[in-house]
């Protein structure tokens, strides 16, 4: 999977390190976004498996856990920091 240009300027503007877009596309959620793409975060499931992987150094990075990617097919188009909740469809 690769980063778009949209996604690697966001990464850089807004400080997600890589290795939390890694981690959001091993163990995210992934949810339809409605417009072809998905949306992939971290809920609570998705922090318990992460937990179990990574253990004590999930808090070292527990507050980049609020950040989100949007995958569409083999791209990773853009990534943010979820401000709210995400809309379940």
């Amino acid at each position: 999977m690769y980063l778009s240009k949209h996604a690697i300027d966001r990464t850089q503007q807004r400080g997600i390190a890589p290795m939390v877009i890694d981690l959001l596309l091993e163990f995210g959620t992934r949810e339809l976004d409605g417009k072809g793409a998905e949306i992939c975060y971290f809920d609570r499931r998705a922090k318990k498996r992460l937990e179990s992987y990574a253990g004590t150094l999930l808090g070292k990075i527990s507050e980049a856990l609020d950040a989100y990617a949007i995958v569409a097919g083999e791209k990773v188009v853009t990534v943010g920091i979820r401000l709210k909740r995400i809309n379940h469809a």
